[in-house]
């Protein structure tokens, strides 16, 4: 069974949060149902899984009932003697098949008679259209392929190295050379065998790399059927898109240009294109910013965007031949850099950046810039040599000094520092988290002094 971190974090909403349900979004095949199997199996005397894909009785069965009661009536005729008062856990999978079924999940849990779980695989859709989303009522939880700290961890790297590497990395001390070399290999297979869990329980189970790329190929099969489920005129340009994302990451400049897609093409026929394989989580897109100042969300451009794999062994198996060895071989007709760049977008992304970049014509053009501590950190990905030359990242330190306090290069080298640059080995882009708000903030103040 693969470790995954949502898990820790489904049993302490169950925990500190009774009385709501949660939801979890996030692409298809990134392992939600089992990661909510495993808590429901191990939280719960019974447990009830309704799958609103692969059982469409399960739709009509639901989608009509007007009430939290009725809901629970329809579901007693199907599952009956599960349903036990204090111990069930009903788990809605896949709920955008039936979002009439979220407007009633606020009264499902205000019964109080069991609990609720859902799963969604279109996170950036499923609640258009919705009469009353159930606010207070339900929190939301995204999900992604397992990123390289779990990869890591799947791979029998211990505790005690990750420790020891978060360590280097708080501290910006260099790292024991034989450990880094043993990272940078595990790196490597990363970049082959990606996140989703049965491409990595393949690899674990047959360390057969072959194996591997069936398996994602199997996946990226998938997706391509679930584009086919969409609008009719426009999944044409969804499956160009999608196809085209490894050749426009592999182009000196990976910003996503239209006319690569149709001559003459326009954003306003493209855009719900763009934004369906957001929804379903199968594409991460990283848009420009005028200016690297924060709040970034401000100057994002709307049309001017780089546009990612969900996972980085999706990518390679997409590029095709024998990339597998090529990667293993560091053979040079393999442009490094757009799986690194994958990556470090993934891993921004599952630990709760938004993604953008910066371009200019001025100044250069920063893989991406997130927003740290009140200000904004300018990040460089470097898979070459050359990680020492940063033109762009010099110049926006000098030009926005009040903006930026420093800047990360991530590469195949030790931990290093030179002036406000810090030089991160790759895979030490495990430990860029976003800081989240602590679980209570209170404030307090006396405005007696404006009584009577």
């Amino acid at each position: 069974m693969l470790q995954r971190k949502i898990s820790k974090r489904i049993e302490a909403f169950y925990a500190n949060w009774p009385g709501k349900a949660l939801m979890i979004i996030g692409a298809r095949q990134v392992g939600k149902s089992y990661i909510v199997e495993e808590f429901c199996k191990a939280h719960y005397e019974s447990y009830i899984r309704v799958d609103f894909r692969a059982d469409a009785e399960c739709i009509s069965l639901l989608s009509g009932a007007g009430s939290a009661e009725e809901i629970l009536v329809r579901l007693s005729t199907r599952f009956g003697d599960q349903m036990i008062p204090g111990k069930t856990i009903i788990f809605f999978d896949e709920v955008q098949e039936c979002k009439k079924l979220i407007t009633q999940i606020k009264y499902l849990v205000q019964d109080g008679t069991y609990d609720y779980i859902l799963s969604s695989s279109m996170p950036g859709s499923v609640f258009q259209n919705i009469v009353s989303a159930p606010v207070g009522y339900m929190d939301i939880l995204p999900m992604y392929p397992l990123d390289f700290e779990e990869f890591a961890l799947a791979n029998g790297v211990g505790s005690n190295v990750t420790n020891v590497l978060h360590q280097s990395f708080e501290t910006k001390s260099p790292v024991d050379s034989y450990i880094h070399g043993r990272m940078m290999q595990l790196f490597e297979l990363y970049l082959i065998v990606g996140g989703m869990p049965t491409a990595v329980s393949t690899y674990l189970e047959t360390k057969n790399l072959r194996r591997v790329a069936e398996a994602q190929h199997a996946i990226l099969q998938l997706y391509r059927s679930d584009i086919s489920r969409y609008d009719e005129e426009d999944r044409l340009y969804l499956n160009d898109i999608f196809d085209r994302i490894p050749g426009e990451l592999n182009a000196k400049n990976k910003r996503f240009i239209l006319n690569h897609l149709r001559e003459k093409a326009r954003w306003d026929k493209l855009s719900d294109g763009f934004r369906w394989l957001k929804d379903a989580g199968i594409a991460l897109p990283a848009h420009a910013v005028e200016e690297p100042k924060v709040p970034l969300l401000l100057s994002k451009s709307k049309n001017l965007f780089k546009l990612f794999s969900n996972d980085v062994g999706l990518l390679a198996a997409q590029y095709g031949g024998d990339i597998q060895l090529m990667v293993l071989q560091h053979e040079t007709a393999i442009h490094f850099g757009s799986l690194y760049e994958n990556v470090a977008a993934e891993e921004l992304t599952a630990h709760g950046y938004s993604l953008s970049y910066y371009n200019s014509k001025k100044l250069g053009e920063l893989d991406f810039v997130i927003e740290e501590g009140g200000k904004v950190l300018p990040i460089e990905i470097k898979s070459g040599k050359d990680y020492y030359r940063h033109n762009a990242m010099d110049n926006v330190l000098k030009h926005y000094e009040d903006d930026t306090r420093e800047g990360y290069v991530f590469c195949g080298e030790n931990v290093e520092q030179a002036g406000k640059i810090t030089y991160f080995p790759i895979y030490m882009l495990m430990f860029l988290q976003k800081k989240e708000l602590p679980e209570e903030i209170v404030y307090e103040t006396d405005f007696s002094d404006l009584g009577d």
